[in-house]
């Protein structure tokens, strides 16, 4: 006669009495473990079904040593890129059977490190996307996270893959578009001081301003939502650009929010270029020009290079870089002509 625990669960010695074997026997059966002879594997197995057991999952992730669960550290999970990527890295990770524990740091970058530990500590694997911590603290917290997998950050620690996307090429992409619409000062609202993507757009503008020094770029702060790109708007003006690159789709909708109720018109007055080209950026009025990254992708790749990792397979590409596309709609158009002196 089975008798059930105190709780009322079926557990392993229930179905170790049902099939006559000791608990160590269910536990190597229920655990996978092939070198339990067939014939009683097969015993316990059905003394496990008509008892209807169902395995305690901290107790067997602790015998496994393992959770079937993988973590990831954003800066923003409000920011739609990070949504998209996180849904790429869900929807491959689930394919093979994971689940993924999200950490938000809320753009508080001493936050990420406790984080990144906290979430390692609970899961197989990390990764961690656009940490906002120094190269100094990446490099030194690295190796104690793996298995671990880097989006839009690089680090010189071994078996860490990284998930880079051009941002330099392409806010260089941006410029161009805008000087061969006729625009000679541009500026840019640039994104978070210690987002790593904020300086490789940087550095990519000081290699545009150096192939281009008849245009005047300006540098003005900025962030990366939507309210940072609503209130440059008197930063904007004064600067006297007549073409805008905003760190990304979210700060060129506010800035363009803000344009609006000034009563100022995009592109006819000013254009606008955004950056990464999520979903709302071909639906905003007018659609937004930007540089297109294949955020879903990244995703998908970073579970593809973290399963290599845990499941220590060869894994043949170390690390990926990723090239935007630029994406012309409305809101950018010709540089508004200067208006003529009439002497009467």
């Amino acid at each position: 006669m089975v008798r059930r625990s105190a709780t009322g669960r079926i557990g392993i010695a229930d179905v170790a009495v049902k099939a006559g074997v000791s608990h160590a026997t269910v536990s190597r059966v229920m655990n996978g473990n092939f070198t339990v002879d067939p014939d009683i594997a097969s015993r316990v197995r059905a003394a496990a079904a008509e008892l209807k057991y169902q395995p305690n999952p901290v107790g067997r992730s602790l015998a496994l040593g393992k959770t079937d669960t993988i973590g990831i550290v954003v800066p923003d999970l409000a920011n739609p890129t990070f949504q998209a990527i996180l849904r790429g890295l869900s929807r491959a990770a689930a394919q093979d059977g994971y689940r993924v524990l999200i950490a938000d740091s809320f753009e508080v970058s001493s936050e990420e490190t406790i984080l990144a530990g906290e979430a390692r500590r609970r899961c197989d694997g990390l990764v961690l996307c656009a940490p906002r911590m120094s190269d100094s603290e990446l490099e030194e917290i690295a190796p104690s996270l793996r298995p671990l997998v880097l989006i839009n950050r690089t680090t010189a620690a071994a078996d860490v893959p990284s998930l880079v996307v051009d941002y330099g090429q392409g806010v260089q992409d941006l410029a161009e578009h805008l000087v061969d619409l006729g625009h000679t000062r541009l500026a840019f609202l640039a994104g978070p001081p210690r987002s790593a993507s904020n300086g490789m757009r940087l550095q990519g503008l000081e290699a545009f301003k150096a192939a281009h020094p008849h245009v005047d770029v300006r540098m003005l702060e900025g962030g990366s939502d939507f309210d940072t790109g609503h209130e440059a708007v008197d930063a904007v003006l004064e600067s006297g650009a007549t073409g805008i690159l905003a760190f990304n789709d979210l700060v060129a909708m506010g800035l363009m929010s803000g344009l609006h109720e000034r009563g100022l018109d995009v592109p006819g007055d000013i254009s606008v270029t955004g950056f990464d080209d999520i979903p709302f950026a071909r639906y905003t009025t007018p659609a937004l020009t930007t540089a297109a990254v294949p955020i879903t992708e990244l995703g998908e790749q970073a579970w593809h290079q973290l399963r290599a990792l845990i499941r220590k397979e060869d894994n043949d590409a170390p690390g990926s870089r990723y090239q935007p596309r630029l994406q012309v709609r409305a809101s950018s158009g010709p540089a508004k002509a200067p208006r003529s002196t009439v002497h009467g």
